[in-house]
């Protein structure tokens, strides 16, 4: 079993500073640049395809982008993979923490709440952001529902159209678990509580050191103590929380792992801890660059498709056709017909009027998309 253990120990400030000067300097850039784009709240939500893509490919799997888009959509041209299946939930992880306060993630109830772990009931009721809905649900913990069936009950709610494949979901203890359907084995010795708390004690140690290195130090930690059996890929996201409620990162959730697939992975699992932490600060200069680059591109290509529009009627659809294109990495006919009310048809003449570059080259299954 992993150590539940994990010291800090002597950093060499002479390696490490001139890194984290060139993290800090990149990502406070970055962070200016999408605030005052106007392309920065579709950048935002691109981000988060383009991370969960990125996390399981440093974890060794390959999610394609076009399956995790369509899959988001509801409109897969496949059955969904176990892998895919992660990849929408990283997703999805990623719009919840976004939707709430900044720091929110790094804290005991929102990694609980983000990992389906079990925690002693309380009868307080915590108010839950509905973008701007301006309603408050209180969450009032039920002793006889499991977090488990919760996360469960919220996907089905949102979705409808997906069917468990394991056929009736039933309550589990907390024990020793085996699930067929997820390939999961639990380890019952794995204490999850525990390593959440050290790791959340760290968390607190760490606020005296600059953002950006406290952010890789948070990281090099989460990959020493795992806290989470199922839910690793978690610990990227509650990293780019961090940046945000340290103030570095306000415009959106850093997409932690575009950077981190450009480092090594000799470099990332390093026997050197100052090595490693070298190798997270230029990850998060790697996702600054390629954050600047893509906003330079999604202005471009906002600017020629609005010359587009220009002229077109007040009722004319392709301005929701622009706005899904800058959201989303892709998008097919069926996802604009949809965004637009329109028929498939009709979203095709769409597609051929703004002349956007088709992705796939194939002639079932068609997606263009701004990379």
């Amino acid at each position: 079993m992993t150590s539940m253990t994990y010291e800090i120990g002597k950093l060499s400030h002479e390696t490490l500073l001139g890194p984290i000067a060139a993290a800090e300097d990149a990502l406070a850039r970055l962070d200016e640049k999408v605030a005052r784009s106007e392309v920065g709240p579709g950048f935002a939500e691109r981000a988060d395809f383009f991370d969960s893509v990125s996390c399981m490919w440093v974890a060794g799997e390959l999610v394609h982008l076009e399956d995790l888009v369509l899959h988001d959509a509801q409109m897969d041209i496949r059955a969904p993979s176990h892998e895919l299946v992660i990849a929408h939930r990283i997703v999805r992880a990623r719009r919840r923490v976004s939707r709430n306060d900044p720091g929110w993630a790094v804290a005991r109830s929102g990694i609980m709440a983000l990992a389906g772990v079990a925690e002693e009931p309380s009868g307080e009721a915590e108010p839950v952001d509905r973008r701007g809905e301006g309603v408050e649900l209180e969450l009032v913990v039920d002793e006889a529902l499991s977090p488990e069936l919760a996360e469960i009950d919220e996907v089905l709610t949102r979705t409808k159209w997906l069917v468990d494949g394991n056929g009736s979901v039933e309550q589990r203890k907390r024990g020793t678990e085996v699930s067929v359907g997820e390939l999961l084995i639990r380890d019952p010795d794995w204490d999850e509580g525990e390593r959440i708390a050290e790791w959340l004690e760290l968390a607190k140690k760490v606020d005296r050191l600059p953002a950006t290195l406290a952010a890789a130090v948070l990281w090099d930690a989460w990959e020493h103590l795992e806290p989470l059996q199922r839910q690793h890929w978690l610990g990227q996201v509650l990293v780019s929380d961090f940046l945000r409620s340290r103030g570095k990162v306000r415009s959106h959730l850093l997409a932690y792992s575009v950077g981190l697939r450009e480092i090594p992975r000799e470099r990332r699992r390093a026997r050197d801890p100052t090595t490693r932490l070298v190798g997270y600060l230029e990850a998060m200069s790697a996702t600054a660059s390629a954050g600047m680059k893509d906003i330079d591109r999604l202005t471009l290509a906002k600017r020629q498709l609005e010359r587009r529009a220009v002229g077109k009627r007040s009722t004319s659809s392709l301005p929701i056709a622009i706005d899904l294109l800058l959201s989303r990495p892709i998008v097919s006919a069926p996802m604009i017909a949809n965004a637009a009310r329109i028929s498939p048809r009709g979203a095709l003449n769409l597609v051929k009027e703004l002349g956007v570059r088709e992705i796939t080259g194939r002639g079932r299954y068609r997606a263009w998309g701004v990379l």
